[in-house]
C-alpha cells in the first residue's frame, strides 16, 4: 500500500505529463500536468480515445498505429520516443517530445506516455538563430563599410600624392580618421565578439551545427577586423610620435614562455610553437610592451603563413654583447622579388592570395626595433620557409641574471 501510495503521488505531482491507454487506444489516467497542457479537466478525457488529443492527420492515423502494432510488433513510437504535435480543448496546436512505454498490469497491455512540453524550447531556438542570423548581417555591413573606407583612402593617397603639401594634408587627414575608425569601431565589434560568444554558449545544449557555424564565422570576422584596426591604431600612433620605447628590466625567458602559451591558443591544426631559451643570463633592459607586440607579429605570420601541422621555432638567446630573438616556420617563404618591399607599409607578397592581412605588421615591427635601437632582418626560402632575427647590441643588463 505504501508502495502504490507514492507511485499515485509521483504521477500526481510530476512535472511533465502523464497518460496511459488501453491496448484500443482509450484514456485510462491522466496526471494534472497532462490535464493542463492539453486544457482538459479529467473527467473530460478518461473513456475517450486519446486520438481526441491529436491534430489531423494524427488523430486519423492513430488507431491504425495501434492495430498495425498489435499485427506486426513494429514500433514507431513505443520504447524510441519523438516529437510530436498536441491538440488543446481550444484547438491550439503545440510541440512536444513524447516517450511510450508499454505495461503489463492486471493481465492486460497498458500504455504509458510521458509529455514533456517543447514551446518554450521551440521558442528560444527560433530566437536564437534570428538573433545569430542578425549579427552575422551586421559584421557584414560592418565589414563592407570599412573596406569601402579604407579603399576611399587609398584612392585618396594616390590622388594628392602628386604634391608635397597636400601629401603632408592627407597624412594629416589619414591620421585623424585612422584614430577616429579605431576608436569608433572598437565598442561595437567588441559588443558583436561578446554577444556571438553568449549565442555560442547558449546554443550548446540544442547543439546546432547552423548556429555553431555562423557564430564562428560571426567571432573570425570580428577577430580579423580588430586586427586590421589594431595595425591601424599603432600606424596612427607612430606616425604622431606618440609611442615612446620605455625601457626597463624583465626577465625574457619567461615573456618567452607567456608569449608561446598565448599564441599556442591561435595556432591552426597541429601547429606547435617550440620555444627555447639559451644562455645563463635572463634579465635585459628594454621596452617589454614594444618587445611583445613584434614577437606576436612574428609569431603570427608564422601561424598564418605556414601548414597545419608546421613547428614554429621561437628562440631567445642572450650573451654578453647581443640579445637575439629568432622566429623560424617552414611556410610559403617570401618570393625574391618581393623580399626588398617587405618592410614597407601596406605592401604584401604577390604568394599571400587569400590569406587576410594589412600589409603593417612588418613595417611596424621595424619601427618599434627602431625605437629601441634594435635591429630585424630575415631569409626566407620556399622550400626552407622564413627566419626573422631580431638583434639588439650593447643593451644595458641588470646586476644578477
Amino acid at each position: 500500500m505504501e508502495n502504490a501510495a507514492l507511485l499515485d503521488a509521483l504521477v500526481h505531482n510530476a512535472i511533465d505529463g502523464i497518460i496511459t491507454i488501453d491496448e484500443y487506444g482509450i484514456i485510462e489516467s491522466i496526471n494534472p500536468s497532462a490535464c493542463k497542457l492539453f486544457d482538459y479537466a479529467e473527467h473530460e478525457v478518461l473513456g475517450k480515445n486519446v486520438a481526441m488529443l491529436m491534430p489531423s492527420p494524427d488523430r486519423e492515423d492513430h488507431d491504425n498505429y495501434l492495430n498495425h502494432y498489435k499485427q506486426t510488433g513494429e514500433a514507431h513510437i513505443i520504447g524510441i520516443g519523438r516529437e510530436l504535435t498536441g491538440r488543446t480543448k481550444e484547438g491550439y496546436q503545440f510541440p512536444f517530445k513524447l516517450g511510450v512505454s508499454k505495461v503489463k498490469y492486471a493481465g492486460k497491455k497498458i500504455y504509458a506516455g510521458f509529455i514533456h512540453d517543447l514551446t518554450q524550447q521551440k521558442t528560444d531556438e527560433v530566437r536564437l538563430k534570428n538573433y545569430a542570423s542578425h549579427l552575422e548581417e551586421l559584421v557584414e555591413e560592418r565589414t563592407k563599410s570599412l573596406n569601402n573606407t579604407i579603399k576611399a583612402l587609398e584612392k585618396s593617397k594616390e590622388k594628392f600624392s602628386v604634391s608635397l603639401e597636400k601629401e603632408k594634408e592627407l597624412s594629416k587627414l589619414k591620421n585623424r580618421f585612422l584614430s577616429m575608425a579605431s576608436h569608433e569601431f572598437r565598442t561595437p565589434l567588441s559588443t558583436v565578439h561578446l554577444s556571438a560568444s553568449l549565442i555560442e554558449k547558449y546554443s550548446e545544449p540544442y547543439e546546432d551545427q547552423k548556429i555553431i557555424k555562423h557564430v564562428g564565422k560571426i567571432i573570425n570576422a570580428v577577430t580579423n577586423l580588430t586586427t586590421v584596426l589594431n595595425d591601424f591604431l599603432y600606424m596612427e600612433q607612430l606616425e604622431v610620435g606618440k609611442v615612446k620605447a620605455n625601457p626597463a628590466h624583465f626577465d625574457l625567458a619567461q615573456l618567452t614562455t607567456e608569449i608561446t602559451e598565448e599564441m599556442q591558443l591561435l595556432a591552426k591544426g597541429e601547429q606547435h610553437i617550440k620555444c627555447s631559451h639559451f644562455g645563463l643570463r635572463h634579465l635585459v633592459f628594454l621596452d617589454q610592451n614594444l618587445l611583445k607586440n613584434c614577437i606576436i607579429n612574428l609569431i603570427t605570420n608564422a601561424i598564418k603563413y605556414s601548414g597545419d601541422n608546421c613547428c614554429i621555432e621561437f628562440t631567445t638567446k642572450i650573451s654578453d654583447s647581443q640579445c637575439i630573438i629568432t622566429v623560424k616556420d617552414d611556410g610559403i617563404g617570401i618570393p625574391k622579388e618581393d623580399q626588398q618591399h617587405l618592410f614597407e607599409p601596406f605592401f604584401r607578397a604577390h604568394n599571400t592570395g587569400n590569406i587576410p592581412g594589412t600589409g603593417l605588421g612588418l613595417n611596424i615591427v621595424a619601427r618599434y626595433m627602431a625605437l629601441m635601437n634594435g635591429s630585424v632582418n630575415f631569409s626566407s626560402d620556399k622550400k626552407e620557409g622564413t627566419l626573422f632575427t631580431l638583434t639588439f647590441h650593447q643593451y644595458e643588463q641588470s646586476t644578477g641574471n
